[in-house]
């Protein structure tokens, strides 16, 4: 196989990786990297069921425990949106900025401020902001109030972290 296309399709810095592993063999390397695509989608099948089983766990507890005006992830005053300071390095940090950007971007992306409903907005949200909401940094404010409940009993938040 001369599959000079190969080099130009994935680059030869890519490519090469799989050169390396298969000995400089062009076809068994190509063969590699399909098998990697393969695992990877298996993979993702998975990731996005997790996904999904874990936001709407997390939904569910918080809109059973928060006490709010509108659900969590539209109204301001939430633990999962309000300012979450701490000081670092001498600098205060609000460690609930990325979360209100990211929830205000997935608003705009379903309609709007005024008409976005909660189930459209979590669809929206990526995996990487529910598991932010369970860092350290959100112990105090959403693990141990709220999502703690969407877990078998003495579940670790550390160790769920990891």
């Amino acid at each position: 196989m001369g599959g000079q296309w190969i080099d130009v399709w994935l680059s030869k810095p890519r490519f090469g990786r799989y050169l390396r592993d298969v000995g400089g063999d062009r076809e068994r390397a190509l063969a590699l990297y399909e098998w990697n695509l393969q695992l990877g989608a298996a993979i993702m099948r998975d990731v996005a069921h997790v996904e999904v089983a874990l936001r709407n766990a997390y939904d569910r507890v918080m809109n059973k425990h928060w006490r709010g005006q509108a659900h969590c992830l539209l109204e301001d005053a939430s633990p999962v949106l309000a300012p979450l300071w701490r000081t670092r390095r001498g600098r205060r940090i609000d460690l609930n900025a990325r979360n209100r950007t990211t929830v205000s971007d997935a608003i705009r992306r379903c309609v709007g401020v005024s008409s976005a409903k909660p189930g459209e907005v979590i669809a929206e949200l990526s995996f990487g902001f529910w598991r932010h909401c369970t860092d350290a940094a959100h112990e105090k404010a959403l693990w141990v109030p709220y999502l703690h409940r969407a877990w078998p009993k003495k579940t670790s938040r550390a160790a769920l972290e990891r």
